[in-house]
């Protein structure tokens, strides 16, 4: 017993002196192990060489797989693990065929993206998608991802919708150009007469107008310093001496009458009213416009040598209706019928035979009232004519258009001799110096520009104001100084030459929509869209 329980312990201990192991393994070869530790038996998968065919022909003629193949078929196809197709049938090699032709043609793509040649200009590659309607930069892209992006745009669409673009666009440049080409057609016979009684009537006007800039230049510097000054000391100290409620609806334009003694002002109501000056008392209601007028102006010659039952003012309206009026009547002497669409401005010749009108079919037209007949219908412009304005020659006329441009037209041959470009938005008013040589116009990008038509350029741009400019006036006499109004409330004075600005003219609750100066040069008339007029003298 001593000896098993030697063997028992030396057997579950680890064996580490090797002598001690061979010692004890001959005792203990000589008794049995007990029932517990003997190791069971592994049962070994059996291995068949060879086929199995003998096997299952004998499971099959016992019928075994037979009925349980059939139950596990319906109980797989209840489970729908199994689907039991109606006789359709997939085509595996015309499937194969198409995702061959697929790769083909990707194939064939890559070669022709191969032998495309694209530009290595930038900008060449961006005029090119642009063309092609494709986005001329993608979000990180650089010039060799755009090049490369071209090019496989080019492979599928084909280099020859590129060359049809590009045809397209020649084409359209073609016919702009065309467009764009001064065309002359032959006038009537009226029309040549008028150009010769034109030249006839501003020769002697400018060579009138030549000498006295001769003589003005004789007066001494300081002589001339000190008239400016004193000039420009009365200008500051302009006040409103008079505030009158027009009507009930906006009063769009006003006028002076030569003799300054009367003023005349077209409202949105469709009256025209006459008010005496200065102490603005209602003088005449002219009724004959059914919708809003947008000028009335007085005839060159009117309260000075025209007599009163003659024509002595001209209005125009929104609805394209021009009147001439008497000042004996309120009721219009005539009506000047061709226009379609609004007439937005209307403007006497300094002759007082002919009268110009501005209209929204991108046209002006010159009517001759001694004939009573149209005698030129002048386009020009690519949109709405707004403002017309005669050189104090007689010889041109200045017309600004909602095109942002304005042109100059030489009454005596037809031509446009200066082409007004540098505005961003639309010219709502045009006027000439009486210096004979500055123009200065007025426009939706708050700004006036003066233009000199010896250099055929703009020689100065007032930032006039912080709205639209609705209007501008020189000075009648001499051209001292520049009058402004705009959409701000207010009209402005500015110095000439200089373009400095002299004195601000506040008062006004609403967009100040039209002024004058009158013929005197002492009078200035603002009306506005708070429905008054104001006069404005220096104490």
């Amino acid at each position: 017993s001593a000896l098993l329980g030697l063997g028992f312990c030396w057997g579950l201990a680890a064996p580490e002196p090797r002598m001690a192991s061979s010692r004890t393994s001959s005792t203990a070869t000589k008794t049995k192990a007990p029932d517990d530790l003997v190791a069971p038996v592994v049962k070994k998968p059996h291995i068949y060489y060879g086929s199995l065919e003998e096997k299952e022909r004998e499971r099959l003629a016992k019928g075994e797989s037979g009925i349980l193949g059939k139950e596990g078929l319906k109980a797989g196809i209840e489970a729908g693990n199994i689907n039991i197709t109606s006789g359709e049938v997939f085509e595996i090699e015309e499937h194969i065929s198409e995702r061959q032709a697929e790769v083909l043609a990707e194939f064939e793509r890559r070669k022709r993206a191969r032998q495309i040649n694209v530009s290595t200009d930038d900008s060449e590659v961006k005029a090119c998608l642009r063309a092609l309607g494709e986005p001329i930069t993608l979000f990180g892209e650089g010039p060799a991802e755009r090049r490369e992006r071209l090019r496989n745009i080019l492979s599928v669409v084909g280099t020859d919708a590129l060359k049809k673009t590009k045809k397209d666009d020649e084409k359209s440049k073609k016919s702009k150009e065309e467009y764009q080409q001064t065309w002359y057609h032959e006038g009537p016979n009226s029309l040549k007469v008028a150009r010769l009684w034109i030249a006839n009537y501003s020769l002697p006007r400018a060579m009138k107008r030549l000498e006295e800039a001769r003589l003005h230049k004789e007066i001494p510097e300081t002589t001339r310093t000190s008239q400016m000054q004193e000039l420009h000391k009365s200008l500051r100290s302009l006040n409103n001496f008079c505030s009158q409620i027009g009507d009930d609806r906006p009063i769009s334009y006003c006028h002076f009458s030569p003799n300054s003694k009367m003023l005349a002002t077209a409202c949105w109501s469709g009256l025209c009213k006459l008010w005496s000056v200065p102490d603005c008392n209602l003088l005449h209601t002219l009724r004959g416009h059914n919708t809003n007028v947008g000028a009335i102006v007085f005839h060159p010659k009117s309260t000075v040598s025209l007599d009163q039952k003659d024509v002595n003012l001209a209005s125009c309206a929104a609805d394209g209706s021009v009147k001439l009026w008497s000042l004996d009547s309120d009721e219009p002497v005539a009506d000047i019928e061709g226009h379609t669409v609004r007439v937005a401005r209307v403007m006497w010749h300094p002759s007082g035979r002919f009268l110009g009108t501005t209209c929204y079919d991108r046209s002006w037209r010159l009517w001759d009232l001694e004939a009573q007949e149209e005698i030129l219908h002048q386009e020009g412009h690519s949109m709405g004519v707004y403002d017309i304005a005669f050189h104090q020659d007689g010889s041109l006329a200045g017309t600004g258009g909602l095109d942002a441009f304005g042109r100059v037209w030489d009454l005596r041959t037809g031509r446009c001799i200066m082409f007004l470009e540098g505005h961003l938005k639309e010219i709502y008013g045009i006027n000439f110096s009486p210096n004979g040589y500055h123009i200065a116009t007025g426009s939706g990008d708050n700004t006036c520009k003066v233009w000199d038509l010896r250099q055929r350029r703009c020689v100065y741009t007032i930032p006039a104001h912080q709205n639209l400019v609705t209007g501008v006036k020189f000075e009648p006499i001499h051209g001292n100084f520049l009058l402004t109004g705009a959409y701000d409330n207010t009209a402005k004075i500015w110095t000439h030459p200089g373009w400095s600005p002299l004195k601000t003219l506040a008062g006004h609750e609403g967009k100040v929509m039209g002024l004058d100066i009158s013929s005197d040069g002492q009078l200035i008339a603002t009306c506005s869209y708070d429905r008054t007029f104001k006069l404005w003298m220096a104490e």
